[in-house]
């Protein structure tokens, strides 16, 4: 079980983005993180897997464990080691080097007998990296860019995957691929952290939801709850009845006050 527990982060000294934040992401499961631009998501993925200093950001309150060990002290490489992984916002591929280099680069951390059997399961997950495994990682296309960069981070076994926005800016149909991909490395035994804007996405797939406003969560139900409550479906979901207005309209501005008292 990851868990996080009152968690406060602040950057440069004085901005407090992380306001409290506590959620737990139980293994085996797909755990999704909504919220809008600014809420504070990418934060949360930076405190479990060590980014946070290079960033000019510190946790001043709260804990982060694993299994009941706390990892919020550890540095980047210790926790890749520790089993967790983090494919980011924007994929962050080495656009110079190979597919396959790329790859190689992520088992870093894996013991050196488990570097092929690494590439075998990137491969068999992603077909496409296979026939374009010699090729320049920069030329590929957008969703196979995401590709490269969700399994660079299979490459270290790691037992949570924390994925954050992996289908931003990708056509429909190539969101429906990472969607169903997810789901696959899933049920090979991977449990997933999922950040997504896209709500309708995330909800299908996981199995609990939280939802994260300036800094604290705001929801926390069951991803089919999620899907079904009212201010979900108006809100992230895109969904309102006939003749509701804006965000601006006075009553709804109400109860997204209501969420963030």
């Amino acid at each position: 079980m990851l868990t996080i527990e009152n968690l406060e982060v602040v950057y440069e000294d004085v901005i407090l983005v992380l306001k409290g934040v506590s959620l737990s992401v139980p293994e085996g499961s797909i755990v999704a993180l909504l919220g809008a631009n600014g809420a504070g998501k990418t934060t949360v993925l930076r405190a479990i897997t060590g980014l946070l200093d290079i960033h000019r950001g510190e946790i001043t309150k709260g804990t982060i464990t694993l299994d009941g060990k706390p990892i919020h002290d550890l540095d980047a490489t210790k926790t890749v080691a520790a089993g967790i992984g983090q494919v980011m916002e924007g994929r962050r591929i080495f656009t110079e080097f190979t597919v396959e280099e790329n790859l190689r680069i992520g088992a870093h951390t894996a013991a050196r007998g488990k570097v092929e059997s690494g590439l075998d399961r990137v491969y068999e997950l992603f077909p496409r990296l296979k026939e374009r495994r010699k090729q320049i990682a920069g030329y590929l296309s957008g969703g196979e860019q995401q590709m490269c960069a969700i399994g660079r981070a299979l490459m270290a076994e790691p037992r949570y995957l924390l994925l954050d926005e992996p289908s931003l800016g990708l056509a429909p149909l190539i969101v429906q691929q990472i969607r169903d991909l997810v789901v696959d490395i899933n049920k090979q035994g991977t449990t997933v952290l999922l950040v997504e804007q896209n709500a309708n996405m995330a909800l299908s797939i996981a199995t609990h939801g939280y939802i994260m406003e300036t800094g604290k969560v705001v929801m926390d139900k069951p991803a089919a709850v999620l899907r079904e409550d009212e201010d979900v479906k108006e809100f992230y979901l895109g969904l309102r009845e006939e003749g509701a207005g804006s965000f601006r309209d006075v009553k709804h501005y109400k109860r997204r006050k209501r969420w963030l008292s």
